[in-house]
């Protein structure tokens, strides 16, 4: 998904099911501004994450990320053919302006490093409180409810933060990620713009 206000992320499409993950740690409960704070998860089939905000020395991981996830992934994430991010979305990818935007990635370890395996994404026009999301799994993240922890993480934080509402553009060949914004409150809305593309909206006074 990729829209008005959402610069492109670091990695693939979730084309995943949409699974229940156990958190590690409690969620996080964000306040306006305030640092978000790490979170462990607990796939499916056993392995860990940490969910946390991207960080600047996260650019080479980023790319390493997008490089390893399928031509079909890329082009569900970012509705082209691209390969690689330019140095300008890279920038933006890495330094959010946190006024009206956040970075989520998922982080695994891999030979004592950290691996970015999946990522989410808020962004808004200055002064709107409605923001637009974008979620993204590597090809072999994905169908293990790492994208709905992303995804409700994003939620809760964007509300408590004062945004009321969140919208994403989703392709309508992406049933499974379509499945996932209707589980969450997500309803489908019209949007004229460009046939190819579903636009899902959620009020976020509604979220539990």
């Amino acid at each position: 998904m990729i829209g008005r206000h959402n610069p492109p992320i670091e990695t693939a499409s979730e084309h995943c099911k949409t699974q229940e993950a156990k958190l590690i740690l409690p969620k996080n409960e964000a306040v306006p501004q305030a640092e978000f704070q790490p979170f462990g998860v607990q796939l499916k089939d056993g392995r860990q994450v940490t969910v946390r905000e991207v960080r600047a020395d996260d650019a080479e991981r980023m790319q390493t990320a997008l490089r390893a996830m399928s031509a079909e992934s890329r082009y569900s994430r970012f509705m082209s053919a691209i390969r690689e991010l330019s140095p300008n979305m890279l920038e933006k990818a890495v330094r959010p302006d946190a006024k009206r935007e956040l970075q989520l990635v998922a982080v695994a370890s891999e030979d004592a490093q950290e691996k970015i395996v999946g990522g989410a994404r808020y962004a808004a026009a200055p002064g709107s409180v409605d923001c637009e999301f974008a979620l993204a799994l590597i090809d072999d993240w994905q169908g293990q409810g790492l994208a709905r922890q992303l995804l409700e993480t994003l939620m809760r934080t964007a509300r408590a933060r004062g945004f009321e509402r969140m919208e994403g553009y989703i392709l309508p060949s992406n049933a499974a990620m379509l499945m996932l914004a209707k589980r969450l409150g997500f309803v489908r809305v019209e949007y004229s713009e460009d046939p190819g593309v579903q636009m899902v909206r959620c009020e976020l006074a509604r979220i539990v």
